[in-house]
C-alpha cells in the first residue's frame, strides 16, 4: 500500500489539494456573500419596521389630536345655531325702553324662546312627556305624592319642572308629582 501512494504523481496530488483549497475557498466566498446578503436583508427589514412603527406613531399621534380637537369643537355648531338667538335677545335688551310695552316685550320674548326651541328640536333635544304619563323612574323623578281621584294610581299628575331627553338619552328627567 505504501508503494501505492508513492507510486502517485506528486503534480497530480498538488492538483487535487489545489481544487480542494479553491472549492473551499469557493463556499467560504458563497458564505460570506450570502452573510452579506442576509444582513443587508435584514437590516433593509429593520428599517421597513422602523418606519411602520414610526408611521404608527405619527398615526396614534394625529387621531389623539382629531379627537381632542372634536371634543374641543364638538358644540361649535350648537353654538353657531344660538347665535341668532342671542342676537335677538342684545336687539330687545338695546330696544327703546320707553316705548316698550309689556305686550311688545311679552310678544319679543316668545319669539325667542320659539328660535330657541327650535335649534334645540333641530339637534334632537325633545321634551319628555310627563303629565298624564304612568311614572317611569328612567325619565321621571318623583318629588311629591299626592292622592287625586281622577288619576290611577302611578300616573303623573303634575309636572313641576320639565326634562328633557337628547337623542334616545335623558339629558334631565322631569321632576313630577305621582299619584299614589
Amino acid at each position: 500500500m505504501s508503494e501505492e501512494k508513492m507510486t502517485k504523481d506528486p503534480a497530480a496530488e498538488d492538483e487535487q489539494v489545489n481544487e480542494a483549497v479553491d472549492a473551499q475557498d469557493a463556499g467560504e466566498v458563497n458564505w460570506e456573500q450570502e452573510a452579506a446578503q442576509w444582513k443587508a436583508q435584514a437590516e433593509e427589514h429593520q428599517n421597513r419596521m422602523l418606519r411602520a412603527m414610526a408611521d404608527m406613531d405619527n398615526l396614534r399621534r394625529r387621531v389623539r389630536k382629531e379627537q381632542e380637537d372634536l371634543a374641543k369643537y364638538a358644540s361649535l355648531k350648537i353654538v353657531e345655531e344660538l347665535l341668532p338667538v342671542l342676537d335677538n335677545f342684545e336687539r330687545a335688551l338695546a330696544a327703546d325702553k320707553e316705548s316698550m310695552t309689556v305686550e311688545s316685550l311679552l310678544t319679543g320674548v316668545n319669539m325667542v324662546y320659539r328660535q330657541m326651541v327650535q335649534v334645540f328640536e333641530k339637534e334632537g333635544l325633545t321634551p319628555i312627556e310627563a303629565k298624564g304619563a304612568p311614572f317611569d323612574p328612567h325619565v321621571h323623578q318623583a318629588v311629591m305624592q299626592t292622592q287625586d281621584p281622577e288619576f290611577d294610581s302611578g300616573v303623573v299628575v303634575a309636572e313641576l319642572q320639565k326634562g328633557y331627553m337628547f337623542k334616545d338619552r335623558v339629558v334631565r328627567p322631569a321632576m313630577v308629582q305621582v299619584n299614589e
